[in-house]
């Protein structure tokens, strides 16, 4: 099988390089200097016309956005090795439901946030105190979640723990601190301890 991942570092395309690394799964990458503007070239969006990295060409067909690169590769080879739950079970279901949950409720939270402290024309106190309300109330749900258990699904970490953390992880840089979460910040540390999260270089 061939993988070329399309990338750029510090990037949204981060969390694809960590979870590359933590599989192990060989692959070729890309850089593609998205502060040039590589990414809107005609030969990259002949790949990925959304102009966005990452991009994983498998095969010779392309997939893009994060998260159904992620469910990809759980899929693909986290199953074999113990780091996505098998097709039919209800931990399967799980993975998918979190994975989406971290990419689809919380990070537009954390986009509200940051475009309205961002300082541009966008800036407005209101809407930045109420995106940080919100945020409070889904890291409430998150906490609840790892009070019960250690990890997000099942007894051990998995890639689900991997694709939640780094938005998680994200959003304290932009003001959704996990202060008075005090699961969640355990949790989260033991997930950025793992050597895979420095992948992206």
């Amino acid at each position: 099988m061939s993988l070329v991942f399309y990338w750029h570092p510090m990037s949204s395309a981060t969390p694809i390089a960590c979870a590359l690394a933590e599989l192990a799964v060989p692959h070729d990458r890309v850089r593609i200097d998205i502060r040039n503007g590589e990414q809107r070239t005609p030969e990259y969006l002949a790949i990925n016309p959304n102009g966005k990295v990452p991009c994983l060409v498998v095969d010779g067909t392309p997939i893009f956005e994060a998260l159904a690169i992620h469910l990809w590769l759980g899929a693909r080879f986290g199953v074999a090795q113990g780091l996505w739950p098998a097709e039919g079970t209800p931990e399967r279901l799980q993975a998918m439901s979190w994975c989406a949950w971290s990419y689809v409720t919380y990070g537009p939270a954390i986009n509200r946030l940051r475009l309205a402290s961002s300082g541009g024309e966008l800036e407005n106190a209101a809407h930045a105190e109420a995106a940080r309300a919100l945020l409070q109330e889904l890291l409430d749900i998150l906490e609840a979640r790892l009070r019960a258990q250690d990890w997000m699904v099942g007894p051990a970490y998995s890639l689900v723990d991997l694709v939640v953390a780094q938005v998680v992880g994200y959003g304290m840089h932009v003001g959704a601190r996990v202060d008075g979460h005090p699961a969640v910040a355990r949790w989260l540390g033991e997930v950025m301890a793992r050597p895979a999260m420095q992948a992206d270089a």
